[in-house]
C-alpha cells in the first residue's frame, strides 16, 4: 500500500502460473480498509480461478456459448443470443456481476417495457437467466437474481392485469369464416399467396413456419389429411428446415373450405415441390406476409388490431374445438405435448356458476330464509 494525498494506492503484483507472465493489479482507494478488500478480493479470485470482480460483459466472452447448452442453435439459442447481445449487454454489461441485483434487473425490464413487446422482453431475460446460472455455478454469485424474472408480468403498465378470457389464445383468434375470408381477400390484393397463406395457417390450425414447410406431396387427398412435417424458417446464413417444434408428424383433417385452396396449389406439382410459394416463387414467412400485406393496417380494418400471423392457428384450434373436437384428438391436431396447453381453446363451461347461483337465491329468498331459521331453532320436542 502507498499513501497518496487523494487516498491510497493498493497494488498487487505476481507471476501468473501458466502463461509466466508477470501481472500487476492496482486501484486507488479511500482508506486502508478498502485497500485491504481490494486484496481480499484478488484472493478471493485466486482462490475461484476467475476474477471476481469481472463485468458481465467480459463473464460473458470468458465463458463462451457455455450458457446455450441445451438450446437449438437455429432457432431458441440465435433468438436468445440477439436478446442477449441487442439488450442485455448494453443494458447491464458495465456492471460487475456480482453486483447486479433482483432491483436493477427489475429496473432494467421497466425500461424495456417502454420499448419492446412482452415476447423481445421474454427473449432477453431468458438468456439473462441462463448466463447468471453460469455465474452462480463459477462462485461469482451466491443466488440468480434473475430467476424469478420471467415471472413478472411483462406488458407496458407493470399493474395491467388480463382476465382468464383475454389471457386465453380464444382471445386471439378470429370470430367467424365471413371475417377469415374478408382477411384473406385483404391480402389477396397483394398477391394470391398472402391469401393463401391466411386459409392454410388458419385452417390448419399451423404455424407460421409450418405453412412455409409444406410440400405438395404433404397433401393427401384419398385421406382427406395434410401431414405438417417441416416448418421452414429465417435463420443464420438463410432458411432453415427442420422438424416441426414437437419433433414429430401432426396429421391436420382437410376442412371443406380449405379444400379448394389445397387442389389449385397441388395442381401441376411433383410431391417434393413446395405447396406455397411467393410471388417471385420464394418462400414465404411470417415476416414477408406482415411487410407485404401492410398487416397491422388490414387487420386494423377489420376490427382485429391485435391479430398476429399466429393468431391464425388460434383461430383454426377454437373452430375445431368449439365444434366438439374431442380434447385428446385436438392436442395431436395442434401437437401440443401438455394436455393443459389444448385445454386453453376449449370454451369455458359456466353452467357450475349458474347452478350455484340458483342454490345460492333460492336461500336467500324469504321462503329459503324462513326454511333455514325453522332448521336452525332449538329443538322443544321432549319439553
Amino acid at each position: 500500500m502507498e499513501r497518496r494525498s487523494y487516498g491510497v494506492r493498493a497494488r498487487a503484483r505476481w507471476t501468473d502460473p501458466i502463461s509466466k507472465r508477470r501481472i500487476i493489479r492496482s486501484e486507488i482507494v479511500p482508506d486502508e480498509a478498502a485497500a485491504h478488500a481490494f486484496f481480499d478480493q484478488l484472493r478471493t479470485s485466486s482462490v475461484k480461478g476467475m476474477d471476481t470482480s469481472m463485468t458481465l460483459t467480459e463473464f460473458v466472452t470468458s465463458i463462451g456459448d457455455r450458457w446455450a447448452r441445451g438450446l437449438d442453435p437455429t432457432s431458441t439459442g440465435e433468438i436468445y443470443g440477439f436478446g442477449l447481445k441487442l439488450r442485455v449487454l448494453p443494458a447491464l454489461g458495465h456492471l460487475p456481476v456480482a453486483q447486479i441485483t433482483a432491483g436493477i434487473i427489475d429496473r432494467t425490464i421497466d425500461e424495456w417495457e417502454q420499448r419492446y413487446g412482452a415476447s423481445t422482453i421474454k427473449n432477453s431475460i431468458a438468456p439473462l437467466v441462463r448466463v447468471l446460472d453460469e455465474a452462480v455455478r463459477d462462485g461469482l454469485l451466491g443466488i440468480n437474481p434473475a430467476k424469478n424474472r420471467a415471472k413478472r408480468s411483462l406488458n407496458r403498465n407493470a399493474f395491467r392485469t388480463q382476465s382468464a378470457e383475454q389471457a386465453s389464445p380464444r382471445a386471439h383468434a378470429i370470430p367467424d369464416m365471413k371475417t377469415l375470408t374478408k382477411l384473406a381477400q385483404a391480402c389477396g390484393k397483394v398477391g394470391q399467396p398472402y391469401s393463401d397463406f391466411v386459409m392454410l395457417a388458419a385452417l390448419l390450425a399451423a404455424r407460421s413456419s409450418e405453412v412455409s414447410g409444406l410440400q405438395v406431396g404433404d397433401v393427401r387427398f384419398e385421406k382427406n389429411l395434410v401431414i405438417i412435417a417441416r416448418q421452414i424458417f429465417p435463420g443464420k446464413g438463410g432458411l432453415v428446415t427442420k422438424p416441426t417444434k414437437s419433433r414429430k408428424e401432426r396429421r391436420v383433417p382437410i376442412l371443406e373450405p380449405l379444400r379448394p385452396v389445397l387442389e389449385r396449389l397441388a395442381e401441376g406439382k411433383a410431391p417434393e415441390d413446395q405447396l406455397l410459394v411467393g410471388p417471385k416463387g420464394g418462400v414465404l414467412t411470417t415476416a414477408t406476409v406482415r411487410d407485404a400485406t401492410n398487416w397491422d393496417t388490414i387487420v386494423a380494418g377489420l376490427g382485429l388490431p391485435d391479430l398476429t400471423r399466429h393468431g391464425l392457428r388460434h383461430t383454426g384450434a377454437t373452430w375445431m374445438a368449439d365444434a366438439g373436437v374431442p380434447l385428446h384428438v385436438l392436442q395431436e391436431i395442434l401437437g401440443h405435448a401438455s394436455m393443459e396447453t389444448t385445454r386453453g381453446y376449449v370454451h369455458p363451461d359456466d353452467r357450475h356458476l349458474a347452478s350455484a347461483a340458483e342454490q345460492a337465491n333460492a336461500f336467500l329468498s324469504p321462503s329459503g330464509q324462513k326454511r333455514q331459521a325453522a332448521r336452525s331453532a332449538p329443538s322443544t320436542r321432549g319439553l
